[in-house]
C-alpha cells in the first residue's frame, strides 16, 4: 500500500492537464452564389461575443434566432463586405451569424469569441 501512495503523485504527474476550451472561434468558407453559411451557438442572456468577417463580394448578413414560429433578427445588414461588433444577447437562446452570398461566389472569413470585459 506504501508503495502505491508513493508512486500516486508521479502517476497524476505524468498524465497531461485537459486545455481549457477555446473561447474564440475563427473560419473561412467559400460560398457559391445564393449558398448560405452560419455558425451558431447558445447564449444566456447578458452573454457577449466580439465577431469580425470579411468578403471579396457582397453577402447578407444577420445575427438570428427562432422563436416558433417566427424568427428574430437583432442584426441585419445587406450587401456587405465585412462587419463587426460585441453582440450582447437579451434572451437566452440558440443565435447563428449567418451569411447569404448574393449573385456572385464570395470568400468568407470571420471570428466570433467571447468578449473581453
Amino acid at each position: 500500500m506504501k508503495t502505491l501512495i508513493f508512486f500516486a503523485p508521479l502517476l497524476a504527474a505524468a498524465i497531461p492537464a485537459t486545455a481549457a476550451p477555446s473561447e474564440a472561434h475563427a473560419f473561412a468558407q467559400a460560398l457559391a452564389p445564393g449558398q448560405v453559411h452560419e455558425e451558431c451557438m447558445h447564449l444566456d442572456a447578458g452573454e457577449k461575443r466580439d465577431y469580425s468577417w470579411k468578403t471579396d463580394a457582397p453577402v447578407d448578413f444577420n445575427i438570428h434566432y427562432h422563436h416558433e414560429p417566427k424568427v428574430f433578427f437583432p442584426v441585419k445588414r445587406d450587401a456587405m463586405r465585412g462587419d463587426g461588433g460585441t453582440f450582447t444577447a437579451k434572451t437566452a437562446q440558440d443565435y447563428c451569424w449567418m451569411w447569404t452570398a448574393r449573385d456572385k461566389a464570395a470568400k468568407l472569413e470571420g471570428r466570433i469569441e467571447t468578449a473581453k470585459p
